[in-house]
């Protein structure tokens, strides 16, 4: 593989889809990869749309980075499971997101999450029932009672893709809300306080870091990690990921299940300091 320039200062990686398979696997080349550059000095960022409570396993196979939780609403001390800064939705906020999208988008269903907690509707059928809220209520709004860190909108009966979705609610709520997904297959959207992503709190925490997009690489392969591809000034979008991702990246990688991020950092790795 033929990478030019120099040996980048920080890694930020998406998780699932990118170096994580769908059954919760991290293959021993990708961990290897992550942690030679550890060794070497590299500043690691795994950046996701999970909360805190889905972090347990990343800390376990690798033992060491940072992390940026729920789409960039979280700076997570991932090591030592706590929370160092947050970026939330204001309970006003989340209301009249539930009643733009109940008129714009037929059969949507809510979730929201805070304080590690998630709550849902009766009708919001989850995917992951950890932490999960199995009792319900009828509609979202009883349970804002403070600022989340993502609300989720989900049509149970797929009567709308997941792109559909996100581009109905970029029109109808951008002003009140960052909105993006991570699952294409799906009918779900995730929304995020107005201006957070993760590549704007990537920018920031790598800033106070004293790095710039030049000293920076990054991997994603769905729309909630677009921002992150377009800021860093070397980036790859998966070559089995969302179609839109080469757009927002500069290059390629392989599949997941080919160790495509894993070979990226072993060239990267190769490069002078």
């Amino acid at each position: 593989m033929s990478i030019s320039g120099k040996r980048p200062k920080l890694i930020a990686t998406d998780l699932d889809g990118t170096i994580v398979a769908h059954y919760g696997q991290i293959s021993e080349r990708t961990i290897a990869a992550f942690t030679k550059a550890h060794k070497m000095g590299v500043e690691i960022f795994f950046v996701t749309g999970r909360p805190p409570r889905w972090m347990a396993e990343i800390r376990d196979a690798f033992g060491f980075g940072n992390a940026i939780c729920a789409n960039g609403a979280m700076h997570y001390d991932l090591v030592n499971s706590k929370i160092l800064e947050e970026w939330l939705i204001p309970v006003e906020n989340q209301i009249e997101i539930a009643q733009i999208l109940r008129k714009k988008i037929p059969g949507v269903n809510f979730a929201i999450e805070f304080e590690g907690h998630f709550h849902r509707e009766k009708n919001y059928v989850a995917n992951w029932d950890i932490g999960i809220d199995n009792e319900g209520v009828d509609e979202i709004e009883e349970l804002a009672t403070q600022p989340a860190f993502k609300m989720m909108a989900r049509c149970s009966k797929n009567e709308f893709t997941s792109d559909q979705m996100l581009e109905i609610a970029e029109r109808e709520i951008s002003h009140l809300a960052t909105v993006t997904h991570s699952a294409p297959e799906d009918s779900i959207i995730e929304i995020s306080a107005i201006g957070v992503s993760k590549g704007a709190t990537l920018e920031k925490l790598a800033a106070r870091a004293g790095f710039t997009a030049e000293d920076c690489v990054s991997f994603g392969d769905n729309p909630n990690d677009f921002s992150m591809l377009s800021w860093a000034s070397r980036s790859w979008a998966m070559a089995d990921g969302h179609p839109d991702s080469p757009k927002y990246s500069k290059f390629i990688a392989e599949p997941l299940k080919a160790d495509g991020v894993a070979k990226v950092i072993e060239a990267l790795l190769e490069l002078p300091a």
